[in-house]
């Protein structure tokens, strides 16, 4: 479809078959491509593209879901076409559903299984660009308490004070706590820097009274349990 020069694409210019909004309402959202789900929040395209196709160039230039979750609002902006006001909306959206999964009401009873501990935090650190290391602090219940960010930065075993990881979890009374780091690679196979480490604080955790349940590492789409796995829980 071309439109004369200087005329932007909106999505009412689609033929109605095509309108992103009218194929949610008759189909659902969950039949929608990535690119016509950006579409309606793009609500228009730019000389030449329409909105889809805008919403297409964006999954493309920053690397699908994942991209436009890791880039920043500037970063967003250079794209031809998407200015401040789009790029907040997608973020908006971004963020909205991070949120989602942090309310999930399976979790408010307790966590339960390695993938309840991953639901709360592998929806925003899948997508981070460098390794962190954070603290999920439990009840009596395993009913989460908090979660902290203790490092940032490769994990190196020899670097991480055992004491700071444990010092929200004693100043909070909490009864556990589990590890979760993630692999910016995308990868979440435990190295052997990640074992050492594992061992080092279920040992602390025995003299502090206060278990740790599991050390998870967080890749692309997946997770790992240590425990699970038997490293470092020997």
């Amino acid at each position: 479809m071309t439109r004369e020069n200087g005329v932007t694409y909106r999505i009412k210019d689609l033929a109605e078959d095509e309108r992103p909004r009218e194929r949610l309402a008759s189909i659902g959202a969950e039949f929608l491509s990535k690119a016509e789900l950006l579409a309606i929040l793009l609500r228009v395209g730019t000389e030449g593209t329409s909105a889809v196709e805008l919403g297409s160039q964006i999954l493309k230039e920053l690397g699908d879901l994942r991209g436009i979750q890791r880039a920043t609002l500037a970063e967003m902006c250079r794209i031809r076409g998407l200015g401040p006001a789009k790029a907040a909306q997608i973020k908006a959206a971004i963020e909205l559903g991070r949120r989602l999964t942090l309310e999930a009401p399976q979790l408010a009873a307790g966590i339960s299984s390695p993938a309840d501990a991953a639901e709360l935090v592998r929806y925003e650190m899948q997508a981070l660009l460098q390794e962190e290391l954070r603290v999920i602090l439990l009840d009596t219940r395993n009913r989460k308490i908090d979660v902290k960010k203790v490092y940032t930065g490769s994990l190196n075993s020899s670097m991480v004070r055992v004491g700071e990881l444990f010092r929200e979890a004693i100043q909070r009374s909490a009864a556990s706590i589990i590890l979760v780091h993630n692999h910016p690679s995308g990868d979440p196979s435990p190295s052997p820097e990640d074992t050492v480490l594992t061992r080092s604080v279920v040992q602390a955790g025995k003299l502090l009274d206060i278990e740790v349940l599991d050390h998870l590492v967080i890749g692309q789409g997946s997770f790992v349990s240590m425990k699970e796995k038997g490293l470092g829980f020997e």
